[in-house]
């Protein structure tokens, strides 16, 4: 019995054009199974086109696409897709167990599988007491949760999940943090777009930075020795052979006064730094690490001017 991929999504090169726009011009991407993805860009980079076309919704114009190893918009494979859009529109006249009973039955599952379910989700995302309410009363954070919980009606093995907690306040947003991981526990792969990047930056295993529809950028952020580790110093005067030595272990020094600013390559190098100055004469006044926030990292990356 052959196993299964160790992707859950793969792309190469993929593109999209509507006439003479291009909404996505070489997308490349290598999604772990098993994962919670993060999937990070300005207005307008490209993103929602991208999901449409691993969804099967948009047809790309060239490039490769995969998802649980089969291609994009496989009729089988969508039956193992949960899908949360930013901008969703629920039967105002359902309620929300109406809701989770109509979209277990469009997904497949039997009449008896759908009424264990139900009950579950509707527990899971703290609707339970209002599961005899009409959506059309709800507020904008319970049919977020509401919608969240008809994503994951048939236990999909991918999850899309577009702007997940935008509605919600913070205990809402530590619920859906929580209801995330416990997708990945169970083994489910989890595609995240979202601009809450202090969100992201707790819940993901794995980001990519995408501008103009292409990944300029990406993150592990459970692995020893990226590039977050961002140094603030205190120092004397610092000779120009001092300052350009700082390249063997951090990119990005700035100079400012006796204030000095890098990025260390990993926080394996710090001490080599601290050496460094002390060693070339320097006086070394403070010095201090400075973890870079995922925010930082997107505004250096994608560019402030670009908006949010």
């Amino acid at each position: 019995m052959s196993q299964p991929p160790t992707l859950a999504i793969e792309t190469r090169d993929l593109r999209k054009e509507y006439g003479r726009k291009v909404a996505v011009s070489r997308l490349s991407l290598a999604v772990r199974r098993g994962s919670i993805f993060g999937f990070l860009g300005p207005n307008g980079a490209g993103k929602s086109t991208s999901i449409k076309m691993l969804l099967g919704l948009v047809k790309p114009t060239s490039g490769f696409a995969r998802v649980l190893g089969a291609p994009a918009g496989d009729v089988e494979t969508r039956r193992q897709i949960g899908f949360l859009p930013e901008h969703f529109r629920f039967y105002d006249w359902l309620t929300p167990a109406e809701l989770l009973a109509l979209h277990g039955r469009l997904s497949g599952l039997s009449r008896a599988r759908v009424r264990e379910r139900v009950p579950a989700l509707l527990d899971l995302v703290g609707l339970t007491p209002h599961r005899d309410r009409r959506l059309g009363t709800f507020s904008k954070g319970m049919l977020q949760r509401a919608g969240l919980a008809q994503a994951l009606i048939h236990e999909p093995a991918l999850v899309f999940l577009d702007e997940p907690t935008s509605g919600l306040d913070p205990v809402g947003r530590r619920l859906v943090r929580d209801i995330i991981r416990g997708q990945r526990d169970r083994g489910a792969t989890v595609f995240l777009n979202s601009h809450l990047l202090s969100e992201v930056e707790v819940t993901c295993d794995q980001v990519v930075f995408i501008r103009e529809g292409e990944v300029v950028a990406a993150r592990d952020l459970h692995a020893a020795g990226d590039d977050r580790i961002g140094v603030l110093a205190r120092t004397g005067p610092l000779s120009d052979a001092t300052v350009a030595g700082l390249a063997a272990w951090a990119g990005e020094v700035t100079r400012d006064g006796e204030e000095l600013r890098l990025t260390a390559r990993s926080a394996d190098v710090l001490p080599a730094i601290l050496r460094h100055l002390v060693g070339s004469g320097a006086d070394v006044y403070a010095f201090t690490p400075v973890r870079t926030s995922l925010e930082d990292q997107f505004l250096r990356i994608v560019g402030e001017d670009r908006g949010l």
